[in-house]
């Protein structure tokens, strides 16, 4: 009688989650409002959804900004020489004359004695060198006019997040493109895997991770000035539970990771414990892929769906190595019958243990 009271109440014994048993009851199949799937080649091509991440065709189709254009903010180190010896702008005794700052206003002018003001910005300082000559050759015999660009806020980027050194930093020649800005930065302090790198021009936002950069020519853009660029690391993770190594919320290593990495991740499957024909991912699928999951067209809506990966079948291993995790899912998996009886012969055997302390200490008692 004890043996079968124990037996009929093992469903109550402690155990890490749901067995098989209980997961297939919730399927639609049973009245439930889960949908159970077996993997395949076929759901694995359905679901191999991953976020795309890249950067759109303005990004991609902006030119780089010319090193010595000058813009609004920038700043000019004029010198003026005059061939006389009692010039327009020299003192007496010399024919030099040092502007060594002269900062470009908001409107794009800059303004110069005697030859007025002018306009600058989208001028090189060739071009602005000779516009100030042409002003003052009319009052001053044979000037001659040098004009420097020197480090001024004209067209910075901000870099923020997961870089040596955040702040604002000034397009120049050898920073016009993301990924030379990012090295004068310091380059990024996370794990290159897993950083994403977000650049905000305007209105316009978007995305790439930082090691397409390298891969794809393409994405290392040209910069604007007042961009905005954050570099973060990849916020997605799943959820492992049941008979693992470590039940824990895990964030992803890489950008894509198949249910066999997953499983890696938390210290493999319990060889004591874990069942490998009862491999479970859940997730929340979106409908047009739900739709072609199940060979259906009429579900509307995300729909609950439960993976199941058998890890014993013959291709099993290759079917997990092949199916890949998303996002905000949870990987659990269900103990071996064996462990639930292992638990019941436990419990018994610890409960006739107690009987047997009891009938000893009785008979004691009873002797004295």
């Amino acid at each position: 009688m004890l043996v079968v009271s124990m037996v009929a109440s093992c469903s109550f014994l402690p155990r890490s989650g749901p067995s098989k048993r209980q997961i297939y009851s919730g399927s639609v199949q049973r009245s439930g409002d889960a949908f159970v799937v077996s993997v395949n080649d076929r759901v694995t091509r359905a679901t191999a959804v991953q976020p795309a991440l890249g950067f759109t065709e303005a990004f991609k189709n902006a030119g780089l900004v010319g090193s010595d254009t000058i813009r609004p903010g920038d700043t000019l180190g004029l010198t003026i020489w005059e061939n006389v010896d009692d010039g327009l702008l020299a003192g007496e005794g010399t024919n030099q004359t040092l502007l060594e700052e002269v900062q470009v206003d908001g409107a794009g002018f800059i303004f110069v004695p005697y030859a007025g003001r002018i306009r600058a910005a989208g001028n090189t300082p060739e071009a602005i060198r000779r516009i100030i000559t042409s002003k003052l050759d009319e009052q001053t015999p044979d000037p001659q006019v040098e004009v420097r660009r020197l480090a001024g806020d004209g067209a910075t980027v901000s870099l923020v997040g997961a870089v040596g050194g955040q702040g604002v930093y000034p397009i120049e020649r050898p920073t016009r493109t993301l990924s030379t800005m990012l090295a004068a930065a310091g380059g990024v302090t996370i794990e290159p895997e897993i950083a994403q790198v977000t650049v905000i021009r305007g209105g316009m936002r978007s995305k790439v991770w930082f090691q397409d950069l390298f891969r794809h020519p393409e994405f290392d853009i040209a910069l604007r000035g007042g961009d905005r660029v954050l570099v973060e690391e990849d916020t997605r993770a799943f959820t492992a539970l049941g008979a693992t190594g470590g039940q824990a919320r895990v964030p992803f290593p890489s950008p894509t990771i198949s249910a066999i990495e997953a499983i890696a991740q938390v210290g493999g499957l319990q060889a004591n414990a874990a069942d490998p024909t009862g491999v479970f991912v859940l997730r929340n699928e979106p409908a047009e892929i739900a739709n072609q999951v199940l060979g259906r067209n009429d579900l509307v809506g995300a729909q609950r769906l439960v993976y199941v990966l058998d890890l014993t079948q013959p291709n099993g291993m290759f079917m997990a190595r092949d199916f890949a995790i998303r996002d905000d899912d949870t990987l659990y998996v269900t103990e071996a019958p064996f462990t639930q009886w292992s638990k019941v012969i436990g419990a018994l055997t610890g409960t006739l243990s107690a009987v047997g302390s009891i009938s000893t200490a009785g008979d004691t008692l009873s002797g004295s």
